[in-house]
């Protein structure tokens, strides 16, 4: 499973709209993202705006080909787009992927 983790910037004055529109997400993206490969996705937003994604998926690049394949989320780009500062492109493709560099899991641990 490849991790992802990505930053975006939110508008601070449509924090709260945002957060709303996140406690309803349409039943149909929801199958979509499923369906594309996106598992165990979770975003956090501090107060200033910046939001940190993170989901898990088997092969980035199919996961987004999926996605770009599904109207629904076309719809949803658009209706999102303009909780963001300024992007050039749809949230979905405009995020910073951030690197990884440790992962418990994965950590060898000291002999006792």
């Amino acid at each position: 499973m490849e991790r992802v983790c990505f930053l975006l910037r939110l508008r601070p004055e449509r924090l709260d709209e945002y957060k709303r529109r996140h406690q309803a997400v349409w039943p149909e993206m929801l199958d979509a993202l499923r369906r594309a490969g996106w598992c165990n996705y979770s975003l956090f937003l501090h107060p200033d705006g910046l939001l940190i994604g993170y989901f898990e998926t088997p092969d980035l690049a199919r996961a987004r080909a999926a996605m770009d394949s599904e109207d629904v989320n076309a719809r949803w780009q658009r209706e999102m787009s303009p909780f963001f500062v300024p992007l050039s492109s749809p949230p979905d493709h405009a995020f910073l992927r951030l690197e990884e560099i440790f992962h418990l899991d994965g950590a060898a641990l000291p002999s006792p």
